[in-house]
């Protein structure tokens, strides 16, 4: 499934809520696009999400197994600090 995700697939929680855009797998993990990075201290930083929290690729969107204001509170920042 790792293979599947591509660059600027829309990655949705569970519930089809946006979550960010995939920039590029790296290692376990999803790296999100700055544009996607939220506000405040986190606007302008990567994020990244577990290649365990991947339920499924479905057409250009990685589908999580979290729904996705649960998602976004297990994201971690550049740096490994979570969101």
């Amino acid at each position: 499934m790792r293979n599947d995700i591509k660059e600027h697939m829309e990655v949705i929680g569970a519930d089809g809520v946006h979550v960010g855009t995939v920039d590029r797998v790296e290692e376990h993990r999803i790296k999100l696009t700055r544009r996607d990075s939220g506000e405040g201290s986190h606007e302008g930083h990567h994020h990244y999400v577990s290649i365990g929290l991947v339920a499924g690729v479905e057409g250009d969107k990685v589908r999580l197994s979290a729904n996705g204001d649960v998602a976004v509170t297990l994201e971690e920042e550049e740096g490994g600090q979570p969101v």
